[in-house]
């Protein structure tokens, strides 16, 4: 389980395929490595991986056929910065939200523009996700909680908005994004489980 708040932002070091599978290379600047052991869930990008091998600022993960399907792992490419963060122990703080690591769509950015010292976002989500997606309720772009500002079904997608504030901008992949790049989504987890309580009475 993850919060949702960032603790760094690593680069992909290296994608190498493996029998249908790949084998990912992430370096850290903040995280300490040492503290990571085989077997650890990590958020990269939003996407839950299990640590495989690690050096003091490298970590080392396999991602299967299944996941690259549902994730734009299959498009990364050496030098791309992801956003990281370790799952969380019993003693940390609840900062963000309940995040899974399961990513349930891909979106991209419409527009940005900025609104004071903020930066408000517009992103298009498949139309799968709309349920899942409220006015004031939280969802997770490439492994950042944030807050839904507003949204709007469209007929094949859906469209919301969130705000930006300065820190995360500088401390997340997202300050780098520009229109039409494209970014994983998790929708609230508590949403989707109340959405299949209804559905199976």
């Amino acid at each position: 389980m993850f919060t949702g708040i960032v603790q760094d932002v690593g680069e992909i070091a290296s994608i190498i395929p493996r029998e249908g599978d790949v084998a990912i290379e992430v370096t850290l600047r903040e995280i300490d490595g040492s503290a990571i052991r085989i077997g650890d869930s990590v958020s990269v990008a939003g996407a839950c991986l299990t640590v495989v091998n690690f050096r003091e600022d490298r970590l080392f993960f396999d991602v299967s056929r299944e996941t690259l399907g549902r994730t734009l792992m299959g498009q990364w490419r050496p030098g791309i910065k992801v956003n990281v963060e370790l799952a969380m122990s019993g003693s940390d703080r609840f900062g963000g939200h309940m995040v899974s690591g399961h990513i349930d769509g891909k979106g991209r950015l419409v527009s940005r523009y900025e609104s004071a010292r903020s930066t408000r976002m517009v992103f298009e989500g498949e139309k799968e996700i709309a349920p899942f997606v409220a006015e004031k309720g939280s969802i997770t772009i490439d492994g950042v909680s944030l807050t839904v500002n507003s949204v709007s079904d469209e007929p094949a997608s859906v469209r919301f908005e969130v705000n930006l504030v300065p820190h995360t901008l500088s401390v997340t992949t997202l300050g780098n994004l520009d229109t039409d790049d494209r970014v994983h989504l998790e929708v609230d987890l508590i949403a989707r489980y109340l959405h299949r309580m209804m559905n199976v009475q």
